[in-house]
């Protein structure tokens, strides 16, 4: 029974305030077609939605075809909808005929986006739903665009595990053209194609690795590495979501592995060695006991490479994995449930998406910028630069957080017109990453002092604070990378230990030293000292 003929039984006086009344009143727009597809019912939203049709009134027995034509010829829909105004009105009577409840799109000239479903009724005919989805399909192009930006591959699977977004690495590293030919592939399906264009390297038979894969997939929280057939690693990290699907993640650790690999390499020839060593008993005693010695170093050395490679990995693992958690966990939030959540809220989770995005980018940085000072590639170019100026644009950009913990903030003691011979830009980077800690680490209504002076042959500049500071002997560990010691206080966020092993790094490109003073309760202090030009 129709809509228009239940609300027709009703007693005449219920006509307006019930079912007819409750439906005028919907923020969504309801037309009924009967089985030739013409309108026999609307409520009075549809003309809230196309403002440039006549009275839904007027369209009654109207055929479905000519009121999508009449959509068209008044203007509402985009041009290059109109453009394709055949294809379009084919499309709209396929869902209309097919009962089609999967939601059809349409998109307006005013920026509105229409959401359109189909549902057969029970005489025949089809019942059509009309929202309006602007909202929710802009949080949706940001979610993309999202993640569309971030270094690793990403992927969302339905509950019925079926891929529903993805951004272009992930399509790429699967053998796929794009994001829009991979969605709507099933997990298997995806694995498959993957495979049968040779994408990855089989440790084993097809089926076991497809199988294994599938593991990993199903599993609530799982994770694996794979390798491409191209020479690159990657951590595949699989979690399922609160609304019943899943989201994978692939991370690129080629490098990693890399580095394991010329690891294992020198433990064998290590063994080589040891071995060769056991059958050269008759070698003259002064040359075992060098080979007994260089043996010794070597393993040291291994043992050394062990640590550092673990410590690396561990700290890596954990400083990279805080901030991406905080940018999954918050799509995901607004992924399951975009209607639930106001204006209000999605900018405050958007923020914290913008934040942690920040703290990973600047993470990345500072590691290639250690990477290129390691191994001499930092682009580099000196001249005369005014010490006055880069401490200006320093403090400036610390200046916000130094107020905000109410601190005293001296720069009397720098010399004016001090010029030293640098590179600006890192000179800028050393002042700025200095002035930062002294402005985290220090308790509110402390203060911080800068000095510069030319005394002894060189140019000093100093940064010194009243804070906690730190014990001598951790003064020369925090120099040396992910290393971090405690000062004492609560109102900070501390880093990954990256920033000193930088400024050391800068300053000793400039044939500089930086030197620490430090002591429990009596402040910290790090001078820059460069050769004077």
């Amino acid at each position: 029974m129709g809509l228009v003929q239940a609300a027709a039984r009703l007693p005449e006086a219920d006509l307006g305030t019930s079912v007819l009344d409750a439906l005028d009143r919907l923020r969504v727009a309801i037309t009924m077609f009967d089985a030739d597809e013409r309108l026999s019912y609307s409520n009075t939203h549809y003309n809230y939605l196309f403002r440039s049709l006549p009275p839904f009134e007027s369209l009654i027995g109207a055929t479905y075809e000519s009121i999508v034509r009449l959509e068209l010829s008044g203007g509402e829909i985009t041009e290059s909808v109109a453009a394709n105004a055949e294809a379009f009105v084919a499309e709209r009577r396929r869902q209309l005929l097919e009962g089609d409840f999967r939601p059809l799109d349409i998109p307006l000239a005013d920026g509105r986006i229409i959401e359109l479903k189909s549902r057969p009724t029970g005489e025949g005919g089809r019942i059509l739903l009309w929202s309006d989805a602007t909202y929710s399909r802009r949080l949706l192009t940001r979610l993309e665009d999202t993640i569309e930006m971030t270094v690793d591959a990403f992927a969302y699977w339905s509950e019925r595990d079926r891929l529903t977004m993805c951004n272009t690495s992930f399509a790429e590293v699967h053998g796929l053209a794009s994001p829009d030919a991979a969605c709507g592939l099933s997990f298997a399906e995806l694995m498959d194609h993957a495979v049968d264009r040779d994408k990855f390297v089989l440790d084993g038979p097809r089926t076991l690795w497809l199988e294994r894969r599938l593991d990993a997939h199903r599993a609530p929280v799982g994770a694996l590495t794979v390798s491409t057939t191209a020479g690159d690693s990657f951590l595949v990290r699989e979690r399922a979501t609160r609304g019943g699907g899943s989201v994978t993640v692939l991370t690129d650790v080629s490098e990693h592995h890399r580095a394991e690999s010329a690891l294992a390499e020198q433990t064998r020839a290590l063994e080589r060695t040891k071995r060769a060593l056991q059958k050269s008993k008759s070698v003259a005693k002064r040359r075992a006991s060098y080979l007994a010695d260089l043996t010794r170093r070597l393993d040291a050395a291994e043992t050394e490479a062990d640590t550092a490679k673990a410590t690396l990995l561990r700290t890596m693992s954990h400083e990279l994995k805080t901030p991406l958690n905080a940018v999954i966990g918050f799509a995901d939030l607004l992924r399951s449930s975009p209607d639930r959540f106001g204006p209000e809220e999605v900018g405050e989770y958007a923020g914290l998406i913008h934040i942690a995005g920040n703290n990973l980018l600047r993470l990345i940085n500072q590691i290639l910028d250690l990477t290129k000072i390691a191994a001499g590639r930092y682009p580099f170019h000196r001249e005369p630069v005014a010490v006055g100026a880069v401490l200006a644009r320093a403090l400036e950009s610390n200046v916000g957080r130094a107020e905000a913990k109410s601190l005293n903030v001296d720069s009397s003691r720098c010399a004016s017109e001090l010029l030293v011979d640098a590179d600006e830009s890192a000179l800028t980077a050393m002042l700025g990453q200095l002035i930062e800690n002294a402005v985290n680490y220090t308790q509110a209504g402390g203060s911080v002092v800068l000095s510069a002076v030319r005394e002894e042959g060189c140019v000093r500049i100093a940064v010194e604070d009243n804070g906690p500071g730190v014990a001598e002997a951790d003064l020369e560990r925090i120099l040396e990378p992910f290393e971090q010691v405690g000062r004492g206080t609560s109102d900070h966020s501390a880093g990954a230990g990256l920033g000193l092993p930088i400024v050391k790094g800068l300053v000793e490109l400039h044939e500089g030293t930086l030197t620490l003073q430090s002591a429990l309760g009596k402040g910290f202090k790090a001078t820059l000292e460069f050769p004077s030009t």
